[in-house]
């Protein structure tokens, strides 16, 4: 669902869904295409304050593609602190580099069709919490 989504994260939203780039607009073309054993995806869908690449609801599944500005410190604690969050709602967050979309899109798609719709998959929070990055990004 939106999970509290205000209105200006769906009008980025929908500013994205016209604007992405050619790593999403190639996986897209197969998430529509495919189905994937039944997994549903929506495009560049609010969560929270958050817009998610790809959201498949049925599974609780989010798809993030990642370029290399994913590649800077700032955004690696930044994507940490946002899956923590996605992980918060119990949401499964996957994660796959461009160059993966475009170099083996087939395995791509073989990864996230083993999400299945009846069981899907929670990645679990560390018993001992959060990394110290999240803890102080969120308290």
């Amino acid at each position: 669902m939106f999970y509290g989504a205000t209105p200006q994260v769906f009008e980025f939203a929908k500013a994205l869904r016209k604007n992405m780039t050619p790593a999403e607009t190639r996986l897209w073309q197969e998430l529509r295409r495919n189905k994937l054993g039944g997994l549903r995806f929506k495009a560049q869908h609010p969560i929270a304050h958050f817009v998610a690449d790809f959201y498949c609801h049925k599974a609780r599944l989010v798809i993030e593609l990642d370029g290399s500005v994913h590649d800077s410190l700032d955004q690696i604690e930044y994507d940490a602190n946002r899956t923590y969050m996605l992980q918060e709602f119990g949401l499964t967050v996957v994660r796959f580099r461009n160059e993966e979309v475009f170099g083996c899109i087939d395995e791509v798609t073989r990864l996230i069709a083993t999400h299945s719709p009846a069981t899907p998959c929670v990645t679990p929070i560390p018993a001992d919490g959060p990394p110290e990055s999240v803890r102080r990004w969120s308290g």
